[in-house]
């Protein structure tokens, strides 16, 4: 439990996230455009359900990988099991919060039905909490999955929409206290002992790599303990976790 509460603390150390990077070519941005709209064509299997994962500018991409990882892997018969799409409120590329560059394979526009939402943070969640279109997608979901994730400081947008009250959620590690301020009607865990909490619906981590635990968990619980070792064993996860 010390190294993966290291793992998380290790990655809050990094502040701040990247600018909006302009394009001052009308040639530029239209080709960008064209490129994006291909882009955004990604086929899922509507007899599988699907996993969608919210992203934004700044994303901590940790928190985006994880469950990307983990959902997308196939069973032993490689078979998928899930579709696993990124979710944005614009068509457009994205800088993660370390530089990564990301698309989205559908808006929040033209979602397909999901099964799981998942929530990862950025290192500025005012950001996000205050974007009403971002906030009311959570809210609208909350109505139709099965289970939401939230990873580190997204447990502020869960707080945001109000759908998780008087459910116990956890945050980034020294950050329980903060949360528990500003959405006092959460029942926030202590993050210095506890690193993933479960509660009816809802799933939340301190974040960054304590989110493949998370996400690992919920796979677990959507399908059997069997395949989670499998998944354990096909990303090598099992060589790094604590025996």
């Amino acid at each position: 439990m010390k190294k993966i509460i290291l793992f998380c603390i290790v990655g809050l150390t990094i502040i701040g996230c990247t600018k909006q990077i302009k394009n001052d070519s009308k040639t530029t941005i239209k080709t960008e455009s064209l490129t994006q709209k291909q882009i955004m064509k990604k086929i899922i299997d509507k007899n599988l359900p699907t996993i969608g994962i919210l992203i934004f500018e700044g994303v901590i991409i940790n928190e985006v990988v994880a469950p990307l990882d983990v959902f997308s892997s196939t069973n032993a018969t490689k078979k998928a099991l899930f579709n696993v799409i990124l979710i944005a409120k614009e068509n457009k590329t994205y800088n993660s919060a370390h530089g990564l560059k990301v698309n989205p394979d559908y808006t929040i526009d033209n979602v397909p039905k999901l099964k799981v939402l998942v929530v990862p943070s950025s290192y500025n969640p005012a950001d996000q909490t205050s974007d009403k279109k971002l906030i009311d997608f959570i809210k609208e979901q909350n109505k139709t999955t099965d289970y939401i994730a939230s990873h580190c400081a997204g447990a502020w947008l869960i707080g945001e929409a109000g759908i998780a009250e008087n459910k116990e959620i956890v945050t980034y590690v020294t950050g329980g206290e903060y949360l528990k301020t500003d959405y006092p009607n959460l029942k926030v865990a202590d993050d210095s002992k506890v690193s993933v909490v479960q509660d009816g619906k809802f799933i939340s981590s301190n974040g960054n790599l304590v989110s493949y635990i998370a996400s690992l968990d919920l796979l677990e619980k959507m399908t059997n303990k069997e395949h989670r070792e499998f998944v354990e064993t096909s990303i090598l996860f099992d060589r790094i976790k604590e025996k």
